[in-house]
This record gives structure tokens, C-alpha cells and sequence, in this order.
């Protein structure tokens, strides 16, 4: 505290001359007038009053402050919070400053009043830190409030296909209301201000979203041997693809002196999944060759990623070969938009759910435009990139249609 009373003190000293009017400023050397020597030099016990009085109304105003922004969310901040601390004491040093100027201790009155403006602007500073990290804390939480509408929208959908199916969804419904209640409750609570409440009552919503995360695995997986026949069908005829692409992959790699060990080590071993589920299939034991699959799951996934990391490539290529003639490049992409958009718009009509695809062809169109204004600012790179998603995303797109085709 002595060294707060020392710092208090440095600074009584530069606010001496600021504070004194001009006029008495000046060196009691000066010749007066004709009435006699100039006497109205104030001595020092009246230049402190001066300084201590000027203080005193300034910490008034500093003490109303920050009383009007700490006051009503003082029951809100924790016991040992920095910002009541300081706040506290600074209302001490402002109390013993007024004291002190009452009772003319005008030099220990700009101390404590100093002090007590320091320490005011500590709280003052460290509420509106506290203030930027809470709305941080705040848009945070109201993200993932907001974005887990798609995630409650598919649980939506997994309940009505799953009632449809004949399975008990109960369980599953239950812990989803609630889920859904816990979350609205907090944003109302991020809408009305009251942050800590949210974040606290977050936890609840959370605690509730990881057991209807373990729910809604438990009836999808039971929806999935409902529908094993389909699952499995499906996973041969991909699975083949995959094996021809992996094989003439490694055939081009090896002829062109590529390590290709870790590819055919993933085609071997996804190769034996494969055959034993077909089998499987084969004999009309759906249940059983989805169980083979789904104990092979990291087998299966390594395998794919693969076949991803080769299409990329591939795509990589296919682009690079496109762009060398700009102009049919853009002609070629603009017919694959607007032919899409057509058998999109045919399925629609005939029932199919094409919301994925639609936004998939929006994002090809978006990038398309983004690549084009930077071929015209010359930064044919940056354009590259955009173009390969374009690729990528119609891609997508033509396998969506031909599969509901």
C-alpha cells in the first residue's frame, strides 16, 4: 500500500501546476502595482485544497460510474471476482478521500483519492473484459444451440422412419423432447440476458443430448438390420467399384514405379470383408453379413479413404487436363449445371428428396462464378482451386441422379 501512496503522490505533484488558475502561477518575483507587493500567491496548504477539491468531484463522478454499470450485476459475479474486489476498494479510498477533505487533510485526501481512481479503473477495466469474454461465451453457446436444429431435424426423421418400421421409439421420443426443451430453455435464457443461468442450465442440455445420442444410435442400429438387405446391397456394388478403381490404380503405380505397398494392403484386406459379406448376401443372411460389417468398420472406412485420396488425384488430373482449353472448360461445366438442375427438378417431382443434391449444384454454381472473377483478376491459381471443388460437386450431383434414376 505505501508504494500505491508513493505512486499517489508522483501524481499529486504533475497535477499541482495543471489545476492552479494561470494567474497565480507565476513567480512571487513579479513587481506589483502601484497599491503595494503582490500578495496573491497561494500558499501550499491552499494550493492542496485546490487539487484535493478537484479530485474529490471528479472521484464523485468516477464513484457514480461505475456504480450505475457494477451495482446491478454485482449478486451475478462470484465472490472472489478481480472486479469486485477493486470496486471495493476503491469505494473505501473514495470514503476516506471525502472524509479527509471534510476534515481539511487536504494532502491525504489526493492520495486516497488517486488511489481510489486507480483502483476504480481496475474494475471498470476488468468488467469490460469480462463483459467482451462473456458475449464470446454467449455467441458460443447460442451456436450451438442454433446449430443443432439439423441434428434434431434427423432425429426427427430417424423416429418416423423408425415408428414406420414397426420399432419402439419411446425412449427415444421422450429423452428428444426433452433434449429439445433443455436447449430452447437456454437460448430464452441467452435472449433475456441471463447468462449465467444458461450457462449453467448448457451443462443439463448437454448431459441430456449424450443420452439420446446413445438412444438414437441404439434404434438406428436397429433400423439398420431392419434394413440389412438394402444396406448390404448397396456396400457390394460400391465395394466393387472400389476394388476395380484400387486395382488399376495399383497396376498404373507399379508401371510407373510407385510404392504402392500400403494401397494393396488396404485392397487385401478390405477385399476379404468384402467376399465374406457376398457370401453372405448370397445365401440370404442379410442380418449376418451386416454384422461382418460392422465389425470390420476401420477396415472398411481405411479402404474408402483411400479410394477418396485416388479420386482426388484423379480429379486433380482431370482438371489440370480441362483447364487447358478455359473456354470449353467453362462451356462443359455450365451444360453439366443446367442438365442437373433439369433431373433434379424430374426427381423432385417424382417424390425424391433432392435437398442435398440442390445445395450441392448451388455450391457448383457459387465456386464456378468465384473461379471465373478470378481468372479475370489474372490469378488463374486461386481459380484452379474453386474449379476443383466445381468438379468435385457435380460429381456428386451425377451419382445422386443415377442412383434415383
Amino acid at each position: 500500500m505505501n508504494g500505491m501512496k508513493g505512486l499517489a503522490l508522483a501524481l499529486a505533484v504533475l497535477l499541482l501546476g495543471s489545476l492552479m488558475p494561470l494567474g497565480l502561477a507565476k513567480s512571487n518575483g513579479t513587481a506589483s502595482n502601484s497599491t503595494g507587493t503582490y500578495t496573491g500567491m497561494l500558499d501550499n496548504s491552499t494550493r492542496e485544497m485546490v487539487i484535493a477539491g478537484n479530485l474529490v468531484e471528479k472521484l464523485q463522478h468516477l464513484s457514480k460510474l461505475a456504480e450505475d454499470k457494477i451495482e446491478p450485476i454485482k449478486d451475478k459475479l462470484p465472490e472472489n471476482s478481480s472486479i469486485l474486489k477493486n470496486y471495493g476498494l476503491a469505494e473505501e479510498f473514495k470514503d476516506r478521500a471525502i472524509e479527509e477533505y471534510n476534515a481539511g487533510d487536504y494532502h491525504n485526501s489526493i492520495l486516497d483519492s488517486l488511489t481510489a481512481m486507480h483502483y476504480y479503473r481496475l474494475a471498470l477495466e476488468g468488467l469490460k473484459e469480462g463483459k467482451e469474454k462473456a458475449q464470446d461465451i454467449r455467441e458460443h453457446i447460442r451456436m450451438e444451440v442454433e446449430r443443432l436444429q439439423e441434428y434434431f431435424r434427423f432425429v426427427e426423421k430417424t423416429i418416423r422412419i423408425a415408428e414406420s418400421r414397426g420399432i419402439d421409439v419411446s425412449n427415444l421420443t421422450g429423452l428428444y423432447n426433452e433434449t429439445k426443451e433443455a436447449y430452447g430453455t437456454v437460448l430464452e435464457e441467452l435472449n433475456a440476458g441471463d447468462y449465467e443461468k444458461a450457462k449453467a442450465d448448457l451443462e443439463v442440455a448437454q448431459e441430456k443430448k449424450a443420452l439420446l445420442d446413445e438412444e438414437l444410435r441404439k434404434v438406428r442400429e436397429e433400423l439398420a438390420y431392419k434394413n440389412a438387405d438394402k444396406i448390404v446391397k448397396d456396400f457390394l456394388v460400391k465395394g466393387e467399384k472400389g476394388i476395380e478403381m484400387a486395382e488399376k490404380a495399383i497396376q498404373l503405380g507399379q508401371e510407373k514405379g510407385y510404392n504402392v505397398t500400403e494401397l494393396q494392403e488396404r485392397l487385401n484386406a478390405f477385399t476379404a470383408v468384402y467376399n465374406q459379406v457376398k457370401e453372405l448376401a448370397d445365401e440370404g443372411q442379410w442380418e449376418e453379413a451386416l454384422s461382418v460389417m460392422q465389425e470390420n468398420r476401420e477396415t472398411i472406412e481405411e479402404f474408402h479413404k483411400a479410394i477418396e485420396f485416388i479420386m482426388r488425384k484423379v480429379h486433380e488430373r482431370e482438371l489440370q487436363e480441362k483447364l487447358t482449353d478455359m473456354r470449353a472448360f467453362l462451356r462443359e461445366m455450365n451444360e453439366r449445371i443446367q442438365k442437373d438442375a433439369r433431373a433434379l427438378r424430374e426427381l423432385k417431382g417424382q417424390g425424391v428428396d433432392t435437398r442435398r443434391a440442390e445445395a450441392q449444384l448451388k455450391v457448383a454454381v457459387q465456386e464456378l462464378k468465384v473461379g471465373v472473377e478470378l481468372l479475370k483478376a489474372q490469378k488463374p491459381a486461386g481459380a484452379r482451386a474453386h474449379f476443383a471443388v466445381v468438379l468435385e460437386m457435380l460429381r456428386r450431383v451425377d451419382e445422386f441422379i443415377l442412383a434415383h434414376s
